[in-house]
C-alpha cells in the first residue's frame, strides 16, 4: 500500500491572530531564506508560497471575526506599531517615523501612505457588533457633543435665563468631591453592554472583599484614555456588583472634567468624581463598602501607552499609598490586559521632541495629548475608534491597610513596595495567557 500522506496543516483563517501573525512570520522567513516549506502544509499554503515568491501579490480576504484584528497585524507587520524603545536602540532602524523628523509633512503622508492600508468594514454585519460600535462612538462623542449644545443654546438669548444659574450653581456644587450623583439606572444602562462586549472587557477576580471596609483601587495601565477603567468601575457593563457585592465604586478623574457643563452631569451619575485629595478623603470616610478607583499613573503614563508594552508609571507614586493609610483603607491593585492595545500611538522616545512638547503641554494644561490613532466606524484601521481587543481586568487581592493619621515616610515606602509586588505578580501570573502578544516585560519607568 501506497504511504498515507500527511496531514494537512491548519489554514492560516483558522487560526488566532496571534498563531496567524506567528504563521505569516514563518513563512516571510522561509520565502527569505528559499527554505521548502514542510511537509504539513496543505494545497492552499503551499499556492499562497509559490505565488509569493514569484512576486505576485496574495489577496486573503479575511473573514468578518479576524478582519477587524488584520489592520492591527497589519500596522503590526510593517512596524507602525513599535514601541519607544525600538526607536531609542535602533531596532525601527529603515522605518519612518514622521514625528521623530521634526515633524515633516511630506514624510507623514508617506507614512500614512505606506504603513497604513485601509481595510474597509462589510456590508453585512452582525446587528449586535453594530449596537457595540455605535456604544462606543456614543461615548466618544459624549464631550463634543456636550460643547456643541453649549454653544447652541448661548447662541439664543433667552436660553441665558437658565444657563446664567446653571453657571453659577456649578460654581458653588460640591457633588464632584463627593463621589458625584451616582444613579444605579445609569450605571447598568443597556448602552454600556454593548460598550464592554466591544473590545470584550472581562472581570478576572483573585479574592472577595468583604464590604465591611473602605477600599482603594489602583487600576494599571493608563492606556490612552482608560477605556477599561470606565467599563469596569463607571458601570455595570462588566457586572461589577456581582462580583464585589455591597462594594459603591467612585472613578476618580481630573477636576477639570466637572467643569464643562452638561458633560459634568453625565461623568456624575456613573459616580465619577475628582481625584483631588479632599475628594478621596470624603468619599473613602463614607462608611464601609465605599470605594475610590484611582488610574495611578495617570496623564504621565498615557504617553507610554505603546501596543505591546507595560511600562507604568508608579515608583514615585506615593500620594495613594498615604491617603490609602490615613483613611485605613485596604490597597486593591488591578491590572488590565489590553488596555494598552486598543491603540496605536506615534512614536515619542523619551528626549525626543515630541516628548518634550507633549510634557511641557502637560505641565501648563495638566494634562497631555498622546498622537495615537485607531480604527474608524467603516474602515479597520484608520480612525480614532479603538481597536477591538481584549480587555481582562485582573482584581488583586487587597493589601490590609491600619489606618494611621500621620504615616511614616517608611511606612509608606513598606506599604508601596507590598503594592508593587502584588502587582507584579498579577503580571507574572496572568502574562502568558492575556498578554501573549507583549513585545516586552512589565517595567516601571518612572
Amino acid at each position: 500500500m501506497p504511504p498515507k500522506p500527511p496531514s494537512p496543516g491548519p489554514h492560516p483563517l483558522d487560526l488566532n491572530p496571534y498563531e496567524r501573525l506567528e504563521f505569516e512570520e514563518k513563512e516571510k522567513r522561509r520565502r527569505d531564506n528559499d527554505i521548502d516549506p514542510p511537509a504539513t502544509l496543505n494545497s492552499r499554503q503551499e499556492g499562497l508560497r509559490r505565488r509569493a515568491a514569484l512576486g505576485k501579490n496574495v489577496d486573503i480576504a479575511p473573514n468578518e471575526e479576524s478582519k477587524e484584528d488584520e489592520g492591527y497585524f497589519a500596522q503590526k507587520r510593517n512596524g507602525r506599531l513599535s514601541s519607544p524603545e525600538d526607536t531609542k536602540t535602533g531596532e525601527g532602524k529603515g522605518k519612518k517615523s514622521p514625528l521623530m523628523s521634526n515633524l515633516k509633512l511630506d514624510d507623514f503622508r508617506d507614512t500614512l501612505e505606506a504603513g497604513i492600508e485601509r481595510k474597509f468594514a462589510p456590508l453585512h454585519i452582525p446587528p449586535n457588533r453594530r449596537l457595540q460600535t455605535a456604544a462606543v462612538a456614543l461615548w466618544a462623542l459624549l464631550l463634543p457633543i456636550s460643547m456643541i449644545v453649549l454653544l447652541l443654546l448661548l447662541s439664543l438669548p433667552p436660553a441665558w435665563l437658565i444657563l446664567l444659574p446653571y453657571f453659577i450653581w456649578i460654581s458653588f456644587d460640591k457633588a464632584p468631591i463627593h463621589g458625584g450623583r451616582p444613579k444605579e439606572w445609569a450605571r447598568r444602562g443597556f448602552i454600556w453592554k454593548y460598550f464592554a462586549e466591544y473590545y470584550p472587557c472581562s472581570i478576572v477576580k483573585e479574592a472577595d472583599l468583604p464590604p465591611d471596609r473602605p477600599y482603594l483601587f489602583g487600576y494599571h495601565p493608563h492606556g490612552i484614555i482608560g477605556m477599561g477603567a470606565f467599563a469596569t468601575f463607571a458601570t455595570e457593563g462588566t457586572n461589577f456588583s456581582e462580583y464585589f457585592p455591597g462594594i459603591k465604586p467612585h472613578l476618580l478623574t481630573l477636576g477639570s472634567n466637572f467643569k464643562i457643563p452638561f458633560y459634568r452631569e453625565l461623568l456624575m451619575i456613573h459616580g465619577c468624581g475628582s481625584v483631588s485629595k479632599r475628594s478621596c478623603a470624603n468619599v473613602l470616610s463614607q462608611g464601609p463598602g465605599s470605594a475610590i478607583a484611582i488610574v495611578i499613573g495617570g496623564a504621565a503614563e498615557s504617553l507610554s501607552a505603546h501596543p505591546g508594552t507595560a511600562d507604568l508609571t508608579l515608583k514615585k507614586r506615593f500620594g495613594f499609598v498615604k491617603m490609602a493609610i490615613r483613611e485605613g483603607a485596604d490597597l486593591v491593585p488591578v491590572f488590565s490586559f489590553g488596555e494598552n492595545d486598543i491603540y496605536a500611538q506615534l512614536a515619542n522616545a523619551k528626549g525626543s521632541m515630541v516628548y518634550k512638547l507633549q510634557k511641557k503641554f502637560q505641565k501648563v494644561f495638566g494634562f497631555t495629548l498622546p498622537l495615537f490613532y485607531g480604527r474608524g466606524l467603516f474602515n479597520y484601521n484608520y480612525g480614532l475608534m479603538p481597536f477591538r481587543h481584549p480587555i481582562v481586568s485582573v482584581v488583586g487581592k487587597p493589601i490590609h491597610v491600619e489606618r494611621d493619621p500621620h504615616p511614616s515616610d517608611e511606612k509608606v515606602q513598606e506599604l508601596q513596595g507590598k503594592y508593587i509586588a502584588e502587582l507584579t505578580r498579577i503580571w507574572d501570573k496572568y502574562k502568558d495567557l492575556y498578554a501573549r502578544g507583549r513585545t516586552k516585560e512589565l517595567t516601571l519607568v518612572e
